[in-house]
């Protein structure tokens, strides 16, 4: 399953992804750890963050997840999980390890990396994107859970895998620029100096037409308008000022072309763009 995730995010081109691994060890052994990593948030409870004081009294593991900088120092030197694995837990994790180093699979042992929901049994994983910041950089992970269905209501079910996250992993692709969009030709974008309801209003009916078009926001100035039509790549920039609206008009002016600017009556707009096009 480790594999599965780490050739998906392979075969989309990122280079830049990370594989940190973990165990929980048997429940036995998450007990006995929960309970002295308890005991040792508790003796700190004070140099905590209050965002941390209160996770203490839901889930001390999940303290360990903690970014804050009032925190670091505490997790850093919080007590390892690993220091309390059976021989048979100790056994199962370094079979994984082995088996990932047998396929190649580069990764690295965070102790940090729990999980505090009570169906988690032995490994824990999770990709991490290079690009991302460092607080929030988690493009996947999962663990083994063993114990999710006995926690529904169903028989002990052996069970793995691990979730994706979807927005990171598309901002992780455009980051690495593994398949770069192929840019939007914009027929027109529309700028209003009335205000804003006319772009509204006119770039709806571009759109409702099947003409592409964009337009400013924030009532920006007119040379403001003017520069963002520019950099969107549009054709033509269609105007609307005061006087077009009074004049049942607007003014076109192509952007793309030494064409000089013209009025044309608002209701052939849409005719004018579609000719523009060919």
């Amino acid at each position: 399953m480790i594999a599965l995730g780490w050739e998906f995010y392979r075969a989309l081109g990122l280079s830049q992804v990370t594989l940190l691994l973990n165990s929980l060890g048997h429940p036995d052994d998450r007990a006995r750890y929960v309970t002295t990593l308890r005991e040792y948030f508790e003796s700190h409870r004070q140099s905590l963050s209050p965002e941390s004081q209160t996770t203490l009294d839901k889930n001390a593991l999940r303290v360990l997840d903690s970014k804050r900088p009032d925190d670091g120092a505490i997790v850093a030197s919080a007590p390892r999980i690993a220091d309390f694995y059976s021989d048979d837990a100790a056994s199962h994790f370094a079979q994984v390890q082995a088996g990932l180093d047998a396929i190649g699979i580069p990764y690295s042992i965070d102790d940090t990396l729990v999980r505090g929901l009570d169906y988690y049994r032995h490994t824990t994983f999770e990709f991490r994107g290079g690009t991302l910041d460092s607080a929030q950089n988690a493009l996947g992970g999962g663990g083994r859970y063993d114990g999710l269905v006995e926690s529904l209501g169903g028989p002990a079910t052996h069970g793995i895998g691990f979730a994706l996250g979807l927005d990171r992993t598309l901002l992780a692709c455009d980051d690495e620029g593994v398949f770069p969009a192929q840019p939007v030709a914009l027929d027109a974008f529309v700028v209003d100096t009335c205000g804003g309801l006319e772009a509204l209003q006119l770039t709806a009916e571009l759109r409702a037409a099947g003409l592409t078009a964009d337009r400013a926001y924030e009532n920006r100035s007119m040379k403001s308008q003017m520069k963002v039509a520019d950099r969107s790549g549009a054709a033509i920039a269609v105007i609307i000022g005061s006087n077009e609206v009074a004049e049942g008009a607007v003014t076109v002016r192509p952007l793309r072309t030494d064409d000089g600017q013209q009025t044309i009556a608002r209701a052939t707009l849409i005719d004018y763009l579609k000719k523009a096009r060919t």
